[in-house]
This record gives structure tokens, sequence and C-alpha cells, in this order.
């Protein structure tokens, strides 16, 4: 019950179909174990209605909101919506994020992937991060969770979606300054290589490979153990992060990587 008493926004609570959990569902399972009240918002209704019923099968209370969080009208609505189901808002969790479709290497990104990348992992971070402060900063309180990536500090294939990691790094840093004599807390976790349905499905499908076969090249890539992270790494990182056992940290990244961002430099 380490967040008994709190309501959390969770944007990005549903997840591509496949064979494991994704980030945003493990996120909104995880909090709502934990005591939360969980607004889970995802694009797709549907798949947040699934996390849903996820949740109060186990005994919590959350619900679903379909939003966009490329629309600010969208990202004002569901803090409105949180406040009206759970009376107040504590915890938001960012995890929406896009990649693939044209991007790559400088010299073969489109302009196309370029602007839509962007719109989503940046922009549309900044819309949450801006709809949420309002209410967080009036109440003296309050923790705001990004998902970023390791990316952000390494690669070179996927410029579009690095550049917006590493943006997204900075607006935490940013958030967190221009907030902490509010009570304001803002952080991030950067998440190395994950054996997710948007990640391992995503690529098979992509490059016209078997599933397996991307895991267990991703799984010799990962210098602890061998074996690539789960959703519940992200969960477990993102819960500290927004609870009041990390009420001293502020303007954090937080590698949860299995040691890959060791290797650089």
């Amino acid at each position: 019950m380490r967040l008994a008493g709190k309501s959390a926004i969770v944007v990005g609570a549903g997840q591509t179909p496949g064979e494991t959990v994704g980030n945003g569902r493990a996120v909104a399972l995880l909090f709502a174990r934990e005591g939360a009240d969980v607004l889970c918002v995802d694009r797709r209704l549907d798949r947040a209605q699934e996390t849903v019923a996820m949740i109060e099968a186990e005994g919590g209370r959350a619900a679903a909101l379909a939003a966009d969080i490329v629309r600010a009208e969208d990202c004002a609505a569901m803090v409105e919506a949180a406040k009206a189901r759970f009376g107040a808002v504590d915890i938001v969790v960012n995890n929406v994020g896009i990649g693939g479709g044209g991007d790559g290497p400088a010299h073969r990104l489109t302009e196309e992937a370029f602007d839509r990348i962007l719109a989503v992992n940046l922009k549309g971070a900044w819309q949450v991060g801006k709809a949420v402060l309002p209410t967080l900063r009036e109440q003296g309180a309050g923790s705001i969770v990004y998902i970023s990536s390791l990316a952000s500090i390494a690669g070179g294939n996927q410029t579009a979606y690095e550049i917006s990691k590493a943006a997204v790094n900075r607006l935490t840093t940013s958030i967190a300054q221009a907030n902490a004599s509010k009570g304001v807390r803002c952080n991030a976790v950067a998440m190395g290589l994950l054996d997710t349905p948007m990640a391992v499905a995503g690529i098979a499908q992509a490059s016209g490979q078997e599933q397996q076969a991307v895991r267990e090249a991703r799984n010799a890539r990962v210098p602890l153990g061998g074996r690539m992270g789960t959703a519940w790494d992200t969960a477990y990182a993102a819960l500290f992060l927004a609870s009041d056992e990390a009420r001293f940290i502020t303007g954090t990244v937080l590698f949860v990587d299995g040691g890959m961002s060791s290797r650089i430099g």
C-alpha cells in the first residue's frame, strides 16, 4: 500500500496486443495493487478498458478514458476527469511513445517521421505536464514520472526517437527545477531493452523475423544476466519515483537497463 490514498493518471495504460505485458498496463496494475485509484488513459479506449477490468478483478479502483496527448484539450480533459472521479490528482505517469515509420539514421529519416515522433514523444509529454502542473502546484505536492529510454543517450539508427527521448530527459529536469519550490517532483525512468509487445513483436513484424529470434538477439546485448527486462521493471521504478519514499528525489533520470548505459564511454 505504498500509494494508499493517492490518485494516479497513467497515460498509455493500454498496450499493443501480445504475449507479454506492456509498460503502461504494468504501471497501472502495480499502482492499483499499491493502493492508488488509477485513471487509465489511452488513445484506444478498448485497450484502456481492458486494463481497468484487470484492476477491478483484483479489487482495485480504476476508470478508463480515451485521449490523445497530441491534443492539448485531451490532456486538460484527463486531469479534470481524474479530479471528478477520484477527487484529486497526485501522480501522473506518461508512458506514451512511438517510433519507426520512416525513422532511421539522419540521412534516411523522413520529415514526416521526424514531425510525427517529436509531436507525440516530446510535445505530447510537455502537454501532459502543462495540463497537470497547475493542479499539483496549487495543492503543493505531486509527482510526474516520464518514461524515457536508453536511446536518449545511445544509438544512431533512430534519430527522431533518440532526439525525442533526450529532450524528454531535459524536459524532466526543467519541470523539476521550475516546480520544486511548490513541492512538485518530476523524474524519468530511462528503460533499456525490454520484452514487451511493442518492442519484440513490433521489431519482428517490421523486420520479417520470428519473435523468438528477435528476443534472443536482444537478450544477448544485455550485460546483466544476458536477458532483457520486462514491463514490471518499468513499473517498479515508476512506483518508487511516484511514492513518498522518493520524496527527496526530483530532476533524476533513472536508468533501468541491465547495465547497458555503463558501457557508454
